[in-house]
C-alpha cells in the first residue's frame, strides 16, 4: 500500500499544479502572446499538438489526441508494472513513477479538452528558445532522470 501512496501522491500533486498552472497563464497571457519576465525567460501561450520539441505539431494531421492517447495509456500500464515489480523500500523509484504519471495524465487531460497541450515556458539565450513547456513535461523529465539513478544504483538494502 505505501508503494502506491508514494506514486499516488506526486502524481497527484503534479497534476493539480500542471492543471492550475496552465489555467492562470492561459488567462493572464493571450493565446500567441509573450510575457517577458527576465533577459533568458518569457511567459507564453501556446499549444502543441504534438510531441516533445514539436514533432507531429500540426494540427491538420488529426491523429495526435488518439495516437498520444494510446501512448500515455501504455506509458501508464507500463508505470502499473513497475510499481508492481519494484523492490518495496525503493522510495526514490515510486515518486519518480508519480512525477511521470502526473505528467502524463496532465498533458492528456489537455489534449482530451482541448486537442492540445498547453505550453508556457519559455527559456531563450538571445534569438536561441528552447522550445517552450509546461510543468506536467517538467515532471515527466524530472521523473524519468530520477527512475534512471534509481535504476543505476541497484536494488536498496533493508536497513532492519
Amino acid at each position: 500500500m505505501r508503494r502506491w501512496m508514494t506514486v499516488a501522491a506526486p502524481a497527484l500533486a503534479l497534476f493539480v499544479l500542471d492543471q492550475v498552472s496552465k489555467h492562470i497563464v492561459a488567462g493572464a497571457v493571450g493565446y500567441g502572446k509573450a510575457v517577458v519576465v527576465t533577459a533568458f525567460f518569457n511567459l507564453v501561450h501556446v499549444r502543441n499538438y504534438g510531441a516533445v520539441f514539436g514533432i507531429l505539431n500540426d494540427p491538420a494531421l488529426g491523429v495526435q489526441v488518439a495516437l498520444f492517447g494510446v501512448l500515455t495509456a501504455a506509458a501508464l500500464l507500463a508505470v502499473f508494472y513497475l510499481v508492481r515489480s519494484a523492490a518495496e523500500n525503493d522510495t526514490m523509484f515510486f515518486f519518480a513513477l508519480g512525477l511521470i504519471t502526473g505528467g502524463a495524465l496532465g498533458n492528456l487531460a489537455d489534449r482530451l479538452r482541448l486537442g492540445a497541450v498547453t505550453d508556457f515556458l519559455d527559456f531563450h539565450f538571445g534569438a536561441l528558445h528552447w522550445p517552450a513547456f509546461n510543468a506536467a513535461d517538467t515532471g515527466i523529465c524530472i521523473g524519468a532522470g530520477l527512475a534512471a539513478l534509481s535504476m543505476l544504483r541497484g536494488p536498496r538494502k533493508d536497513n532492519g
